[in-house]
């Protein structure tokens, strides 16, 4: 998968890929040299996991400074307390302490570029470029956005099998640091991303500006896409949905692919046209929060279970893709004779207006409603042919 493209497409030409290794601002942020070595380090790290096996990845991973999309960040519990250093005064968001934890909610320490004490800026620096999600919002002590794992965002683009020319659309800006990915590797021009809060999408404008990156920045609501840079080759969500949005499917070229965390996984679906895509669950875990405005994602029942299966990764992801659609005691009988199955035997099928997951074989006997519970019935087979 990745680097090499058809004939009738092309690459970034030469001199854009000199112009994106020098980005305006990167050697004037005064940490350049420190943070290239830790970045270097997070590299060889990912590569040791079996990440980045797409040279073009790689070298995207090697180049694009991580800190300058984290200006400041957030760490919660134990770590925001060792992120204080005795003496120090909090001071709220807009400083260097605690957030949240006056009003007994989770308490948040910031960590941030500006910081005057020497060690908390080494902190947030060694913290930039550690194999770790961020969080880059809490509003009054809940977790709005945040940067990914990086080498989770790895394994993601490398499924998304890009190649030269492809066309993307990111839904979820976040900080703006997985634009700037592929915008390294397609260039600007092929490269859309998409958010619904304003203040989100115009800092990660910012920071792709000060990284060197110019790919375009858009406010709006995920779920409709974005028709005005379409058509799409590839779309990829950095927020989990509960269903598929009919408007992706709409804003693709045939045979395209969309990657997007669904149920606690990450659902690579080939589309095959407006109305019909279908595709497996990659074998990785994935959690995302929700894209913004569709609603809380449903809740997933635990009763009559006893506790050693819930340890078990492979069946919490069947309790939430079946979540509303199947009592939790059916689970745990399917999934037992069913062989403990993992995420890569689920799949998902989109035909019109139906949506479905399903175990094995879009056609077998396994299949479960996508979308709200209580709006569509549970059902356990379809008929072959049905629409």
């Amino acid at each position: 998968m990745g680097s090499t493209g058809g004939s009738t497409r092309s690459a970034p030409d030469a001199a854009e890929r000199v112009a994106r290794r020098k980005p305006a601002g990167r050697e004037a942020d005064g940490c350049a040299e420190e943070a290239a070595a830790l970045r270097a380090g997070l590299v060889r790290q990912i590569v040791a996991g079996g990440g980045l096996t797409d040279p073009a990845w790689r070298a995207a991973f090697e180049e694009v400074p991580r800190h300058l999309f984290v200006p400041y960040y957030y760490e919660a519990g134990d770590a925001a307390a060792a992120a204080v250093p005795p003496g120090s005064k909090t001071a709220g968001a807009a400083g260097t302490g605690e957030v949240g934890a006056a009003h007994g909610t989770v308490g948040y320490a910031r960590l941030w570029r500006d910081d005057p004490h020497p060690l908390r800026r080494a902190r947030w620096l060694a913290g930039a470029y550690a194999d770790a999600p961020l969080a880059t919002r809490v509003r009054d002590g809940e977790l709005i956005t945040s940067s990914s794992q990086p080498s989770l965002m790895a394994r993601m683009l490398q499924a998304l099998q890009v190649r030269d020319g492809d066309r993307v659309l990111e839904i979820g800006a976040g900080t703006g640091y997985n634009a700037a990915l592929l915008a390294h590797r397609l260039g600007d021009s092929r490269v859309t991303t998409l958010d619904l809060d304003p203040e989100i999408s115009e800092a990660a404008r910012n920071h792709l500006a000060a990284a060197g990156f110019r790919p375009a920045v858009v406010t709006g609501d995920g779920a409709r896409g974005c028709p005005l840079h379409a058509p799409y080759d590839r779309i990829i969500a950095t927020c989990a949905v509960a269903s598929i949005p009919s408007a992706w499917l709409g804003q693709c070229r045939p045979d395209a692919l969309i990657l997007t965390p669904l149920a606690t996984g990450l659902i690579a679906l080939r589309v095959a046209d407006a109305r019909h895509a279908e595709g497996h669950f990659l074998a990785i875990p994935a959690y995302f929060v929700p894209l913004r405005g569709s609603g809380p994602p449903p809740r997933v029942p635990t009763h009559g279970l006893p506790s050693r299966p819930l340890l078990d990764d492979s069946f919490r992801f069947l309790l939430n893709v079946a979540a509303g659609h199947m009592e939790p005691v059916e689970a745990l009988a399917l999934w037992e004779h069913e062989g403990r199955p993992g995420r890569e035997r689920y799949g998902v099928t989109v035909r019109g207006e139906r949506q479905w997951a399903w175990l094995d074989d879009p056609e077998g006997a396994y299949g479960w409603p996508l979308g709200p519970p209580g709006r569509l019935e549970p059902f356990r087979g379809l008929s072959p042919g049905a629409p």
